[in-house]
């Protein structure tokens, strides 16, 4: 089930922080509650990329994206993700997720998020995002303009292009070897 309680909470307690900048940084504090583990005791990796879509969905609010949407009817959609798991979160533990967007180009934005227990960096995420409307994917560049955004197109660092093009190499939809329909 998605964590409605913990998205609640996200919301009130950013409720009066400042404004982002479409390029600026959103940080949140969180736990691992017990219904947070798997079999291993730590925190499951698919519970650690729904924390992430909190951050995400508090970051879209606090540069004005949410509000954007709405206005003009469209939607926002996950096009692709590639996660490194580097350290177990234990029941219990503290953490902060850190969310920014990177930057875009013709079709997509890319976001970083990470989650950090103290100094070391416990997951990082790179999410390929997506406004839709009825008649498929919204240009960056539209996106933007609707939300009053000003500033210059930042270049994506290397190792976004490098994920970029290993990702336009991979056949769509999967190779089917059989054993698909048994």
């Amino acid at each position: 089930m998605y964590p409605l309680v913990r998205l609640a909470k996200e919301y009130v307690i950013h409720r009066n922080a400042d404004d982002l900048p479409a390029l600026g940084t959103h940080v949140s504090h969180h736990r691992c509650w017990p219904q947070d583990i798997d079999l291993f005791m730590e925190m499951n990796n698919g519970r650690i990329l729904t924390i992430l879509d909190l951050g995400r969905t508090t970051l879209a609010r606090r540069v004005g994206l949410l509000r954007t949407l709405r206005q003009n009817k469209w939607g926002l959609t996950m096009a692709g993700v590639s996660v490194r798991y580097r350290k177990r979160i234990r029941p219990f533990v503290k953490f902060r997720t850190v969310s920014k967007t990177v930057g875009w180009d013709q079709r997509f934005f890319y976001l970083d998020q990470s989650i950090w227990i103290g100094e070391t960096c416990a997951a990082q995420a790179l999410y390929r995002s997506a406004v839709t409307d009825k008649n498929g994917i919204v240009r960056p560049d539209r996106v933007l303009a609707a939300s009053g955004y000003v500033g210059e197109t930042p270049t994506l660092p290397d190792w976004i292009t490098h994920w970029i093009d290993a990702e336009a190499t991979r056949p769509w939809p999967p190779v089917d070897d059989g054993t698909s329909a048994r």
